[in-house]
């Protein structure tokens, strides 16, 4: 009985000392992972690594993890040839192979968001425009345009936004005043309507859908084989 006790003891203490170094690596594997990532995505702000799943140390040796959530904060990615600051985005990354020693990870699935504010949205417009929330999920974009007889004239439109290819923004301004002129819908909306292809985000990742909220543009994103180091 004394020998049942002692090695239930020991057991007990095994199995703690296996879950503390379990977390103790996994806690280690996140920092390094986040740095990793904000190195080779050039990101201007924090990268923060969840990952899922018990034990830790039994997936590392299968070189998979079951699930790894992932916050990017400042992602520079390019719109238009320009460069377009992503304020955050969020994924969720399922079956996350580790490759080259390691020194590379590939999600098999990821879903998530991107947020973009309205002031980056405008820089990226390549028009001189003001683009900020309008309300009821509508984009208020403002421009000013040179017309004859009338001079120059600035106008407000409510537009709405949408994905087109899978790596492109649409705004598109649902009516335009057209102030009785021919021509000047169409003046207008040269400087109002901007489609802007957005590129840099982690290789796989699409863009799925857009909506507009106080808050800036909010991209649903998703892919497969989306890779966020290496």
């Amino acid at each position: 009985m004394r020998a049942l006790r002692i090695l239930l003891i020991t057991a007990v203490v095994l199995g703690g000392l296996f879950v503390l170094a379990d977390r103790l690596a996994v806690n280690y594997a996140e920092d390094e992972a986040a740095e990793r990532i904000r190195a080779s995505q050039g990101l201007t702000g924090p990268a923060e690594v969840s990952i899922d799943g018990f034990p830790f140390l039994t997936q590392v040796m299968g070189k998979e993890l079951d699930r790894v959530d992932v916050t990017l904060t400042g992602v520079e990615a390019s719109a238009g040839g320009r460069k377009v600051r992503v304020t955050e985005m969020k994924a969720a990354l399922e079956r996350v192979r580790l490759e080259d020693n390691f020194s590379r990870a590939v999600a098999a699935s990821a879903t998530g968001t991107a947020r973009i504010s309205y002031a980056d949205l405008g820089a990226a417009s390549e028009e001189d425009v003001t683009v900020g929330y309008g309300g009821n999920g509508k984009v208020k974009v403002t421009g000013t345009v040179d017309v004859p007889v009338l001079g120059s004239i600035t106008r407000s439109v409510l537009s709405s936004v949408s994905i087109t290819g899978g790596d492109t923004i649409r705004v598109r301004a649902d009516k335009v005043p057209g102030e009785g002129l021919p021509g000047v819908e169409d003046r207008i909306r040269e400087r109002t309507d901007f489609d802007r292809q957005i590129g840099g985000l982690p290789t796989g990742l699409k863009l799925r859908k857009v909506e507009a909220t106080s808050d800036g543009v909010v991209i649903s994103v998703s892919g497969t084989n989306v890779a966020l180091a290496g």
